[in-house]
């Protein structure tokens, strides 16, 4: 007898969302999967396998990717690795990883080695992380992105700064994520030189920054003499909306403690509604140095008597709360502290519909939608780039299309560019890229690179070169100096063998003197 998923589980899964099922549920789940052949087998094995993940029962986890028919989908083992990074199991982790590569059926995939890249990081193993990186050599997956970016980011976790350049110098193409996690290793030293170099380095390559690019910065400056530096950075923040995200302003008022500005620090934090742990962390500690230790010790008696009486008796501590579950991946305790409170505003339902969307469940944070105008709250553009980043995140294309709608007609919201980047990049996931290019047709307001940039990765990824030339040529005129577009474009040519074009393309690089650092990779010390 063979079956299908239910109608709700095979939409959820086909569209890559998470769904966090009961234990009883999942085991019920999984008998099923024993007594017959689903046509979508992988597709269910990879629902049950996170959901036992998530329960913590990693045997019943392992006994799926065991019993899965061979050779095993890489997406249960790429599951199964991660699980085990979580928890911090890393031999486990390992372990795993070494019998795909001597299997090699699956062989290890670009995701593979980023997993196993995080969990050397995350487990503070600098030598399983050279180790996995000359794996990663021999694989031939040096000059893939993915992989590129997870070695950056792990070195720079680690402290070895050194090791992450030599990565980031030799990638062919650097995206913006690779840029901030170069940005964060600096941070992390306190290298602010050579973190204002890299940011300035990634303005002059037409790589426009954001919030997270901003905190990785304002991060590294850690003493008084880097403090006039901070201010100009904070001068940017506000001048470029990047204040607008309470991460940066958070950041900003650690900056702030760190480099001895008690008041700047102590000025901005006031302003916070929003505020998380680690602000809070900085307040308290940064009034130490000062002799301010009576004030210090009252705030934190207020933190924790806020706690005790309930995370809904103050709108800071709640909010610090669901920020700190979310950021550790626990989306439902966030929305649990979120139920509780009596009096919820804006703020507060924008960060739960974000944390929501940000760990997949979509279809959660619609729901909190129609809680919000339920509380007569009304939505404002933040709740909608928070409910389309969660459809693009998950998948759900008629969802999106219907806040998106929803969003003009009902609420009669100005839709901004934004809110287009994340439709256009639904509609092109669906290889829908006539009704995204028709779409961005009608915008009331120019399109900028995050759009074209979307509809030109939906032309990559199905390989529509036609339109694809079409889209470059829009990204050329807007930003006529930066090689990334030329360089998708002539990978996309490459793709359909169109290789008179992509040598065209190739060759416009060297004749307007646009120029790319070789791909090369080593471990240990270049000089030898």
């Amino acid at each position: 007898m063979r079956g299908n998923l239910p109608p709700p589980l095979a939409a959820a899964s086909a569209n890559g969302a998470a769904i966090l099922l009961p234990l009883s549920h999942t085991k019920q789940l999984h008998a099923r999967l024993l007594v017959s052949s689903p046509d979508d087998d992988v597709r269910l094995r990879l629902l049950l396998l996170r959901s036992y993940a998530a329960w913590g029962d990693l045997a019943a986890a392992r006994h799926l990717l065991d019993g899965a028919p061979r050779p095993a989908s890489p997406l249960l083992h790429n599951a199964l690795i991660r699980a085990h990074a979580r928890r911090l199991h890393l031999p486990a982790a390992l372990a795993l990883f070494a019998r795909m590569r001597r299997l090699s059926s699956p062989a290890p995939d670009a995701h593979t080695f980023a997993c196993v890249l995080r969990a050397c990081a995350d487990c503070s193993r600098p030598d399983a992380a050279k180790v996995t990186h000359g794996i990663v050599v021999c694989s031939g997956m040096s000059s893939h992105a993915v992989v590129g970016s997870a070695l950056v980011s792990a070195y720079a976790k680690l402290g070895l700064v050194g090791d992450a350049r030599q990565v980031f110098d030799g990638l062919r193409e650097s995206d913006l994520v690779i840029w901030n996690s170069m940005m964060s290793g600096y941070g992390y030293r306190g290298m602010w030189l050579d973190g204002l170099d890299l940011f300035s380095a990634m303005r002059r390559a037409g790589e426009q920054p954001d919030g997270y690019s901003m905190v990785s910065l304002v991060s590294s400056f850690w003493n008084h003499e880097a403090l006039a530096f901070g201010q100009a950075i904070h001068g940017v923040c506000v001048k470029g909306g990047y204040d607008s995200g309470h991460h940066v302003r958070s950041a900003l008022v650690s900056m702030y403690f760190r480099c001895g500005c008690m008041e700047s620090g102590h000025s901005l934090f006031g302003n916070l509604l929003d505020a998380d742990l680690v602000t809070w962390s900085s307040l308290i500690t940064g009034l130490l140095p000062i002799g301010k230790y009576e004030e210090s010790f009252v705030l934190f008696r207020q933190m924790c008597y806020s706690v005790s009486l309930g995370a809904h008796t103050d709108i800071r501590v709640s909010s610090s709360l669901m920020d700190a579950y979310a950021k550790c991946g626990f989306a439902d305790l966030a929305y649990g502290v979120f139920f509780q409170m009596p009096d919820k505003n804006l703020i507060m339902y924008n960060t739960v519909i974000s944390n929501l969307g940000s760990h997949g469940f979509a279809m959660k944070a619609i729901e909190v939608l129609d809680e919000m105008v339920s509380d007569k709250l009304r939505p404002d553009s933040a709740t909608f780039s928070a409910l389309l980043a969660a459809c693009c995140h998950a998948g759900l294309i008629d969802e999106g299309w219907k806040l998106f709608w929803r969003m003009r007609d009902e609420f009669n919201i100005v839709v901004n560019v934004e809110h287009y980047v994340y439709i256009v990049r639904l509609l092109a996931t669906f290889g829908q890229l006539k009704e995204a290019y028709d779409l961005i047709q009608t915008m009331p307001v120019p399109p900028d690179c995050g759009v074209w940039g979307a509809l030109l990765w939906g032309c990559c990824v199905h390989r529509d070169s036609s339109l694809g030339r079409i889209v470059a040529e829009k990204l050329f005129e807007l930003y006529p100096d930066k090689a990334s577009y030329r360089v998708m474009l002539s990978n996309l040519y490459a793709s359909q063998e169109m290789w008179w074009d992509a040598e065209e393309v190739r060759s416009e690089l060297t004749n307007e003197d646009m120029h790319k650092n070789t791909g090369i990779s080593w471990v240990g010390d270049a000089r030898k």
